[in-house]
């Protein structure tokens, strides 16, 4: 549940109550009867006007942020990866964080020439 006075972005209009979507209000009251579909009094001073909401139509301006920065970091690292042709990196960044599997030999072999040959240029292709 949100706050008063927190500052939220308009993110959709269930209702169709022709919500200005993508502007931003604050939340000045709550709506708690329970045989109401709102949840929230918001106002948009772009409108001058009063809105009652559901939940889903609002999100906090502090989340968007965040997830927008999360986003652009994540690209600028994949074009860092690209760039610098660090797979290692890519494939961590690919995989949500999590450390890339290795590939070990079960049966404790050594590798042919021409199996290290491919392993070399796939890594360079990458």
């Amino acid at each position: 549940m949100y706050k008063l006075g927190q500052r939220i972005i308009i993110m959709s209009d269930l209702f169709e109550q022709t919500l200005p979507v993508g502007e931003y209000g604050y939340i000045i009251a709550y709506d708690r009867n329970a045989d109401n579909a709102f949840d929230y009094v918001i106002r948009v001073p772009k409108a001058n006007r009063n809105f009652y909401v559901p939940a889903a139509d609002i999100e906090l301006e502090e989340v968007l942020i965040k997830q927008e920065v999360d986003r652009l970091e994540r690209e600028a690292l994949i074009d860092f990866a690209l760039a610098t042709h660090n797979a290692e990196l890519f494939h961590r960044i690919m995989n949500g964080g999590e450390e890339p599997l290795q590939e070990e030999d079960v049966e404790g072999e050594p590798q042919t020439r021409e199996e290290f040959i491919r392993q070399v240029h796939l890594k360079a292709w990458i």
